[in-house]
């Protein structure tokens, strides 16, 4: 069991520090300092092994959090890393990526700062790496059946993963030119480096799953060939349709959607031939006066990469209130909490300007030149406009980052005849089944924008029924069903 004086001798909660912001801004590699590993294992020591251990509740994937917590306070390396992969695939981006609602639902953090649950899973799973732990896990035998998994973000690597493993021949289909989806474009280089992605498909590969990059399903392979040629489908594509500003002026150069401005940033870091003869992507904020509409971790991932690009200014709009300093009272423990957050990307400046709803874009010559805005407060449920708070603020480059709304439907969606709820989401069962048989959906596809450990945590719970499906029965966990928790 755990230290059961761990928590009284170490109330201090300790996380890695971040690398000076003028020399991270220069560069794009992860933003922290090492770690070391003594100190780890205090901040293990911190966890109380709970009776009920409601951070189990708190993690979709249903992660054994105190026993890797012990293991690593025990110096038991090799086991935590077993037991950390026992319910998660992919530790190594859910430890960098993920917002930690398992921390919020820690018990300590009633009445204390809660454990650093997150630190402890990154640093299990790069430890296991650096060790050489972390080897193929090829089938031991072969089914004969087929599976084809449509989408190579979290949730479709995962469903991938686990079908491989128990036995199925499992192709992944990937409409961009590389393998890892939103992981791949999405997510700057300063949050995760994209080495971390490349090491776990060579293992993937290894274990026998195939990668078919650059190919679009429904376009380049109908959904007539998809059914002909494989046993199985999984639907993992994400929510990709992008939510729209549709106010006068949206047609102006200069205004784009978040994931057309990420990308090329990527690109780069990437080595790809995408810089003009400026020295520049075809989409930078260098020089420029940005404006950022959305506050989530999407605008945050703008606001960094603006940075690194060398933007004049950054402003992040959010039309919601400014969260508060401490837990909201809307959201008691063990709920995740709604609080004010820093990340490192508005450590690194830029201004986040709250309670604001952006009504026009100005521009001249067919280009954006600004924005006119006011301030609103939430009455009854619904914003109204703060009278006589107008503004206007000068901008050369605009980015929409405000989500999205469900998965795009034309082409292999409607080809395939899925039906959808009144979300627009993917309709499924409580085996991620959906309306054609033989045909599953996993991740935001079928649940709507949400978290990777909800998309990892659905990608192997959709791996397990298709398993069922193919063979009448399985040996995969299944961590979830698709009414587990609310979608949204």
């Amino acid at each position: 069991m755990a230290d059961p004086k761990g928590f009284l001798k170490n109330t201090h909660r300790e996380t890695p520090q971040r690398r000076p912001v003028d020399l991270r801004l220069k560069d794009w590699k992860e933003v922290y300092e090492d770690f070391s590993h003594d100190t780890l294992k205090v901040q293990a020591s911190r966890c109380m092994d709970c009776g009920i251990p409601f951070c189990h509740n708190g993690c979709p994937l249903g992660n054994l959090i105190p026993e890797w917590n012990d293991l690593v306070r025990t110096d038991r390396w090799r086991e935590a890393i077993e037991r950390l992969h026992a319910t998660n695939n992919f530790p190594e981006f859910t430890g960098r990526l993920c917002p930690a609602p398992c921390e919020g639902s820690c018990v300590l953090g009633i009445n204390q700062d809660p454990v650093t649950i997150k630190q402890v899973e990154v640093e299990i799973i790069d430890n296991a790496f650096n060790e050489g732990w972390v080897v193929p896990l090829p089938p031991t035998k072969l089914t004969g059946k087929s599976v084809a998994v449509i989408g190579s973000g979290p949730a479709g690597l995962a469903a991938a993963q686990q079908l491989t493993r128990a036995g199925h021949k499992v192709t992944v289909f990937e409409r961009d030119d590389r393998i890892g989806g939103l992981l791949r474009y999405g997510i700057p280089e300063f949050k995760m480096e994209k080495r971390h992605i490349d090491r776990r498909l060579a293992q993937m590969e290894a274990e026998g799953t195939e990668f078919r990059a650059g190919v679009n399903v429904g376009v380049d392979i109908t959904a007539a060939q998809l059914r002909s040629e494989f046993n199985a489908v999984v639907l993992a594509g994400g929510a990709t349709a992008r939510r729209d500003l549709p106010i006068p002026g949206r047609d102006l150069d200069g205004i784009h959607q978040a994931m057309e401005f990420l990308p090329w940033a990527n690109r780069v870091q990437l080595g790809d031939p995408v810089l003009g003869e400026d020295g520049e992507p075809p989409i930078t904020a260098k020089g420029k006066k940005v404006i950022i509409i959305g506050g989530g971790d999407t605008g945050a991932d703008c606001l960094g990469t603006s940075h690194r690009q060398g933007a004049v200014s950054v402003h992040q709009f959010e039309i919601m209130p400014r969260p508060p300093e401490t837990r909201a009272d809307s959201t008691p423990w063990p709920t995740y909490p709604m609080m004010y957050r820093v990340t490192s990307a508005h450590e690194e400046g830029g201004e986040r300007v709250y309670s604001v709803n952006t009504e026009q874009f100005v521009g001249e010559n067919g280009r954006v030149t600004g924005l006119r805005g006011h301030e609103v407060v939430m009455n009854a449920g619904k914003f109204e406009k703060v009278e006589g708070s107008d503004f206007e603020m000068e901008a050369d480059l605009v980015l929409l980052a405000m989500g999205f709304t469900g998965p795009e439907r034309e082409g292999l969606l409607t080809d395939l005849g899925v039906e959808f709820n009144e979300r627009g989401n993917v309709t499924r069962d409580a085996a991620f089944a959906t309306s054609v048989p033989g045909v599953y959906v996993a991740g935001d596809m079928g649940r709507g924008q949400s978290l990777i450990v909800w998309a990892i945590a659905e990608g192997r719970a959709a791996a397990a029924a298709v398993d069922t499906y193919l063979m009448g029965q399985s040996a995969l966990p299944v961590p979830i069903s698709p009414t587990a928790a609310p979608q949204r």
